[in-house]
């Protein structure tokens, strides 16, 4: 237990504060940059924030339910998925230093605060489990919808990404429902949409 404890608190300090890695290249690296005024870059600069911010949450989701998860399935449906979400954290990091933003300073918050949901989740059993998953999912990649809208028309390169993202984070609730995740209660959804709209704001600006 207390190698697994170290183990996970190394995990925890790697996710928050060391440079994440990617298998696969950085959507449009291929791309030229393109040129934005002030108000553009740092709008831009601020959305990937949020987006990098959201990866450090999907990272301690994903601990979390993996720590309570009973099945081995869906232990490694979870470990997949979080492989692929530190790709997403590797690209969102280097797209903020492109565009002469930073990270969030809560990011520490937001990953205890995940870590906790993800361990609750678990919990509750393998499908309650699934089932937020799917749902977390389904409202990221809404989110992604919205900031594809919201992202500067010239900006091909944080548009790429998040493209990327959002189709990844589709295949990771498709799987989820496939493994059988039990559909949330109406109030439990609208509590997820509120603590990300939480997230997102102050993550816009801090």
């Amino acid at each position: 237990m207390i190698d697994q404890a170290i183990i996970q608190f190394d995990r925890a300090l790697r996710t928050v504060f060391a440079p994440a890695r990617s298998v696969r290249p950085v959507p449009g690296h291929d791309l030229a940059d393109a040129e934005l005024d002030e108000r553009a870059r740092c709008h831009a600069a601020a959305l990937m924030r949020v987006n990098h911010s959201g990866e450090v949450c999907a990272q301690a989701l994903y601990q979390g339910q993996a720590l309570t998860s009973r099945d081995p399935t869906i232990r490694e449906a979870l470990a997949q998925a979080s492989r692929e979400e530190t790709e997403h954290l590797a690209w969102t990091e280097q797209r903020i230093e492109e565009l002469g933003g930073r990270k969030s300073l809560l990011n520490p918050l937001w990953y205890g605060g995940s870590l906790t949901f993800g361990v609750l989740a678990g919990c509750l059993g393998d499908r309650w489990n699934l089932g937020f998953l799917a749902e977390t999912e389904r409202q990221v990649e809404a989110h992604l919808h919205g900031h594809l809208a919201s992202l500067p028309d010239g900006d091909h390169k944080s548009r790429a990404i998040v493209t990327q993202m959002k189709q990844d984070e589709i295949g990771h609730a498709e799987t989820a429902v496939r493994l059988g995740a039990n559909e949330l209660p109406l109030p439990v959804k609208l509590a997820m949409k509120l603590a990300s709209k939480v997230m997102t704001l102050t993550a816009y600006r801090i």
